[in-house]
């Protein structure tokens, strides 16, 4: 079981789940107090839960500042999930704590709605991190690569392993190629295995040199048996495998280089 649970064609991270259920007691207990002295908890919760999340941001964004100097626009592209939660926390407390500074009446409000939700967070975090692997594996499937020869989709065990199910007809397929394409180039100690689904060899050859990108390991997988395998309908679907071949997550959706590579450093540890 990858940490995310998928609703039809959506994907929900259990650390996604986990912010929002962090949040939602912070929120509740909030409004407890609310109700049983100072008035404007809420308020500033609601305020230190978006301080939060721009503290968040903009840590992720200052770390990979060098790829996001290349394309600014995707600093606002909230979808990739770049955020860093430890600045995010700093961020809700010390906007709490300013606030509460000429207001006594907010301090142990604040403290207490802060206190909690953090506390489920933390312990959330350390619940998710000691689950036991996904159990799932890089599968015995042989594919036909573009120039014709066989490829068992195991062969790739022994590196970290990044397998992308695409489709040349999927716009945000299409808009993401060129990012891992890039990180193809740069991180020669990762395996990038590109799985077409469900189109034949001319087509895919076609499209890539229509977009000028040559790609090495790019497999065709016409009758969408590792859609199968991975249960996900969705496109593009990025799994990463450690080097011991082991499933440890799951992205369904368009990549930014940024998160990519986010991932690519949580894959090697």
């Amino acid at each position: 079981m990858i940490n995310a649970i998928q609703l039809g064609p959506l994907l929900l991270p259990f650390t996604l789940l986990l912010v929002f259920a962090s949040a939602g007691t912070a929120l509740a207990v909030g409004r407890w107090f609310s109700r049983a002295s100072a008035a404007g908890v809420e308020q500033t919760l609601w305020w230190a839960l978006l301080a939060g999340a721009v503290a968040a941001r903009l840590a992720f964004v200052f770390e990979y500042r060098s790829l996001y100097l290349d394309s600014p626009l995707a600093i606002v592209n909230l979808r990739d999930g770049g955020w860093d939660a430890s600045f995010g926390l700093l961020g809700a407390w010390g906007y709490a704590l300013y606030r509460a500074r000429n207001a006594p009446a907010l301090r142990r409000p604040l403290r207490w709605a802060l206190g909690v939700g953090s506390a489920v967070f933390i312990i959330g975090t350390a619940a998710l991190a000691l689950r036991p692997g996904t159990g799932q594996t890089l599968p015995e499937l042989a594919f036909t690569s573009l120039d014709g020869s066989t490829v068992q989709l195991s062969a790739f065990n022994g590196k970290p392993t990044v397998v992308n199910l695409w489709a040349t007809w999927c716009p945000p397929c299409v808009r993401e190629m060129p990012v891992l394409h890039e990180a193809q180039a740069r991180h020669g100690d990762v395996n990038f295995v590109f799985l077409n689904q469900g189109e034949d060899a001319a087509q895919v050859s076609r499209w890539l040199g229509a977009q000028r990108l040559t790609l090495r390991n790019v497999l065709l997988d016409p009758r969408r048996e590792a859609s199968a395998a991975f249960k996900t309908k969705g496109y593009p679907t990025t799994l990463l495998f450690n080097a011991r071949g082991e499933l440890v997550s799951m992205r369904l959706g368009e990549l930014s280089a940024p998160t990519l590579d986010a991932k690519l450093q949580a894959l090697r540890r």
